[in-house]
């Protein structure tokens, strides 16, 4: 930030009369951030915070106090890293603002909302604009008043708000899209509160708006920064299972009842990459993901229970990749409370969604088989069948197989058009073939190796052959020369 400064001058400091009009200036958006009855926690932010702070430091400092040049320094440089203008951070702290209000009209129309809490919102939103069109061209001129020298403090303008664009499959209504640059240009925000409540209902609020995959852990969801980008266009082979999967995630996703599915096969055939790009592609369309490892199995049920409780517009995939049980290991039992509903039904916005190696998930040994010279449990039979049976309580169940010579070769050539690698036809088939001989097989996980390293191998060879080229040229050059 900085300042342009000359002699120091008596003329600027601010007269007592000067003083009082601008105490009463300020109480109107002092007294509009306190009446915030549903919206208060659009102003918690950094930027907010520091704005408060200079409409208290311009209201309380007597001549001569740098609080409010700090206080606006502390305002200034909270805008300039977040990068957006103060009615820019203000518009998107309101559109993702976690209230009874917000969290209501997502899940309700907006003539079904309780009237005391529409009336409460409409006067939020209107004080949220008062607060928002705060003039920051005076608060700046006021705050260089209180310097014992002659300054100009800077104003930060920041990037206005865009259109807010569709990330799902359904476009958004005009009106929604637009809504950021309406309450740009509006001064009256309160009589947007109509249009605020459809943007919540089309697009959502809370933890399941602003993340799309997550983790299950001690009875605790926790969001996952980056989740894979793996997108259904980046694989290839198994196409019957892959259709089948997107069907049935698609039945999900339309509110009709949607089956639990066990993908089984080889290793590294792309079966937790083929689940995964399930995100990729409808996350924008309200499908979340949330990944449980085996050991918190046990608690699965609360999980469920927890998802069912969601707005509607989400739709979620309960992930367990890599899943089999031992014999003396009762966590399967909580899968199979959820698999087949217990006294509770099984909520409609949920699946289960669990990759194999194994096509009995239950291990089972020969000495477990009855044998009529032991005296073992009467119904020994029954046991075995529960274990055999359970891969059976899955709607539907995919199956990987091995890819051949030729479905590995499919893949490869894939991955490499991907990459837009320049290399013979025949040399990427002989690598790839020698690859999978020294390395893990043909599958679709050892192609995806083996193309990532000869993307990186081609790249050095390029960046090599550019760094040495300059010389080999002006060897040449002298050659001719003589």
């Amino acid at each position: 930030m900085s300042y342009l400064r000359s002699d120091a001058s008596s003329s600027r400091r601010p007269s007592t009369e000067q003083l009082r009009k601008l105490c009463d200036r300020l109480e109107m958006p002092l007294q509009s951030v306190a009446a915030l009855m549903l919206f208060p926690g659009a102003i918690t932010g950094e930027p907010g915070q520091m704005f408060m702070g200079v409409l208290h430091g311009l209201r309380d400092a007597s001549y001569p106090s740098t609080t409010p040049l700090e206080a606006y320094g502390d305002w200034f440089r909270s805008l300039a890293r977040d990068g957006r203008s103060w009615r820019g951070w203000i518009i998107d702290c309101l559109l993702r603002a976690e209230n009874p209000f917000s969290e209501a009209a997502q899940c309700q129309d907006f003539d079904q909302l309780p009237t005391a809490l529409v009336v409460a919102a409409r006067q939020d939103l209107q004080g949220m604009g008062e607060i928002a069109w705060c003039d920051d061209r005076e608060l700046a001129q006021w705050a260089a008043t209180f310097a014992p020298q002659d300054i100009s403090l800077p104003r930060w303008e920041g990037s206005e708000p865009e259109p807010i664009k569709s990330t799902g499959k359904e476009e958004l209504d005009e009106a929604i899209a637009q809504l950021p640059i309406t309450l740009n240009e509006s001064k009256n925000w309160g009589d947007h509160l109509e249009m605020l409540a459809a943007y919540y209902r089309q697009i959502g609020v809370g933890t399941y708006c602003k993340t799309r995959a997550f983790r299950w852990r001690s009875q605790q969801l926790s969001g996952i920064s980056r989740p894979s980008s793996i997108a259904l266009a980046d694989l290839v082979g198994y196409d019957r299972a892959k259709e089948t999967l997107v069907r049935n995630t698609e039945f999900l996703l339309g509110g009709h009842r949607a089956l639990n599915v066990l993908l089984y096969g080889s290793r590294g055939s792309g079966k937790s990459s083929l689940v995964k790009a399930l995100l990729s592609e409808y996350g924008g369309d309200g499908l979340r993901l949330v990944e449980v490892a085996k050991d918190e199995l046990r608690s699965l049920p609360d999980l469920v229970d927890r998802l069912a409780s969601a707005p509607d517009r989400y739709k979620f995939i309960v992930f367990v990749d890599d899943l089999s049980f031992e014999e003396d290991d009762n966590d399967f039992k909580a899968l199979k409370v959820v698999l087949e509903g217990s006294t509770t039904e099984r909520p409609d916005n949920v699946v289960v969604y669990a990759t194999t190696n194994r096509r009995h998930l239950v291990r089972e040994y020969f000495e477990e088989r009855p044998r009529p010279k032991d005296a073992d449990e009467i119904h020994t039979w029954d046991t075995v069948q529960e274990k055999l049976s359970f891969s059976d309580r899955f709607g539907l169940t995919l199956t990987f197989e091995p890819a051949n010579q030729d479905k590995y070769l499919d893949i490869v050539n894939h991955l490499a058009s991907q990459a837009d690698l320049s290399i013979d036809p025949e040399q990427l088939r002989f690598r790839s073939l020698q690859w999978a001989t020294q390395h893990n097989g043909r599958s679709g996980r050892s192609a995806r190796q083996f193309i990532d390293y000869l993307t990186a191998e081609l790249a050095m060879a390029s960046e090599k052959e550019t760094v040495e080229s300059p010389d080999d040229n002006a060897e040449g050059a002298s050659t001719e020369d003589v």
